[in-house]
């Protein structure tokens, strides 16, 4: 049995599955990952993006960070692919119980996902740092500089930067997700950022199953990993 028909077995006989997604799975949407050899990390820069990206540089840097963020965080025009609209049509079949992603883009909401759990946050909310009033990304795209608050406070964007937390209850609905499921599905991720990258330890469900290009530290405990891009593999599983 060749490893599509292996997945298309482990789907079918599942009835509790649930996606973990990376950077990996937007690839094919044109958003670039971090990591790759062609990732955001491996851009030539005098201010390494980690460091851009981290809570401090944000607080005493904020109109430097918002012209790294607005250049290479937003892809607005962006549109769900193949693997965003199977995970959501496997839902809507009442077989996925929800998708747990570290991606901060919603195009799993964009194809129809309705229990979305945002490790990082979203693009697409936004808070003020003063009064805490929420704001849409269209506060952050219709300025150029640092934009602000009707009381004149700096608008964060509601994303899990570098130095920072992640956020509770939403470790919870991940952590409650994984536990809960009987086949763990996890794409497009190198699995090598913590401690998100951790919590498929908690998985004690039927089969664990590793889908990237790339080979992750996790693949000698998957049982099945395929190599290969996610449109590609998806395409060949039928719902």
């Amino acid at each position: 049995m060749n490893e599509i028909n292996q997945l298309q077995t482990l789907i079918d006989s599942s009835h509790k599955i649930v996606f973990f997604t990376g950077a990996g799975i937007s690839t094919e949407s044109n958003i670039p990952d971090f990591r790759s050899a062609d990732g955001l990390f491996q851009q030539a820069s005098k201010i390494p993006p980690e460091t851009i990206l981290s809570h401090t540089f944000f607080i005493n840097n904020p109109d430097d960070f918002y012209r790294f963020y607005r250049k290479n965080m937003l892809y607005l025009d962006a549109k769900p692919n193949t693997a965003h609209k199977f995970i959501a049509d496997l839902e809507t079949k009442g077989k996925c119980l929800g998708v747990i992603t570290q991606n901060i883009d919603g195009l799993h909401q964009l194809a129809g996902s309705k229990h979305v759990c945002e490790l990082h946050g979203s693009v697409y909310r936004n808070t003020c740092m003063i009064c805490h009033k929420t704001h849409s990304i269209k506060d952050i795209i219709n300025t150029e500089s640092i934009p602000l608050c009707d009381c004149g406070g700096i608008i964060k964007p509601d994303v899990t930067l570098y130095e920072e937390a992640l956020d509770e209850a939403v470790i919870d609905d991940a952590l409650n997700l994984i536990t809960s499921a009987d086949l763990l599905l996890v794409c497009g991720t190198s699995l090598s950022v913590y401690p998100a990258a951790g919590f498929i330890r908690y998985f004690k469900g039927n089969s664990l199953v590793l889908l990237n290009k790339t080979t992750t530290p996790f693949d000698n405990q998957a049982d099945l990993c395929i190599h290969d891009s996610l449109g590609n593999i998806f395409s060949q599983v039928k719902l």
